[in-house]
């Protein structure tokens, strides 16, 4: 690592997950303290029917550091990401799911990864700890999209990622669904941005439900899948040019 330490954004995406998101957040808080002299932690709000609204208002009131955005309404997991990435500041954002599956502490894993020429730090789960129809479900969405895609990492969809920032300078995220994480390491990996991986211990959920990987989304999912393979893999617009900005007129 460099002498001076890197700044980093951490933030959750929070749905309905107000039994586990406030330790999440003051857990978070110790760990940046540990790495940094520059953070921040951002929780989005997306639309939570139970009481996430009140303990976020009252941890921001609480941790100068904290900030909470609300959504009006549900946007979606990939919505709520977009407002996270979007919102962080700093040079590195870490983000993983306000459900506490996963260990915010073990970010301290991913940040020992970094060095130069290093633009992700991705985690991959030690052992998967769901109920049997999750982990069936999972281990089929994770080899499908991995052969659809091309994907390279060793677990697809583990949502607990430190980033370089201005990888979104190229990466343009555009999904509002779960979706959204093939769409990004199939973005980033195309891009050629330099991926190490660890791994990351993975917790049976204490409080909520599922909002991706439940029988009722299956079907949507695979029609929002088929649509990203045509996007990505077929006609590859995501690696095409960007359009040139039309000329100014020059200032008379």
């Amino acid at each position: 690592m460099a002498a001076s330490r890197p700044s980093i954004s951490a933030f959750f995406p929070a749905y309905n997950d107000g039994g586990t998101i406030a330790s999440m957040v003051v857990m978070a808080v110790t760990v940046l303290e540990e790495l940094t002299d520059d953070y921040e932690v951002i929780v989005v709000n997306d639309g939570s029917a139970d009481f996430t609204p009140i303990v976020l208002d009252r941890l921001a009131a609480n941790f100068k550091r904290v900030r909470i955005i609300h959504h009006d309404g549900n946007k979606g997991y990939g919505g709520a990401l977009r407002t996270g990435f979007a919102n962080a500041s700093k040079d590195w954002v870490f983000y993983t799911d306000g459900d506490a599956q996963y260990d915010v502490q073990d970010l301290r894993t991913l940040y020992a990864q970094l060095g130069d020429g290093i633009d992700m730090a991705q985690g991959y789960k030690i052992s998967r700890n769901d109920p049997w129809y999750r982990k069936v479900i999972g281990r089929v969405y994770h080899h499908t999209v991995k052969r659809m895609f091309g994907l390279r990492m060793r677990d697809v969809d583990c949502d607990f990622r430190l980033i370089r920032r201005s990888v979104f300078d190229k990466v343009k995220l555009t999904r509002n669904s779960g979706v959204i994480c093939v769409e990004m390491m199939k973005k980033i990996q195309d891009n050629g941005f330099k991926i190490v991986e660890a791994p990351v211990s993975h917790y049976h959920r204490a409080y909520g439900g599922s909002q991706f990987f439940n029988f009722k989304r299956i079907w949507k999912t695979g029609i929002d899948l088929i649509h990203l393979w045509q996007e990505l893999v077929i006609r590859k617009e995501h690696l095409r040019p960007a359009p040139a900005s039309p000329s100014q007129p020059e200032a008379q």
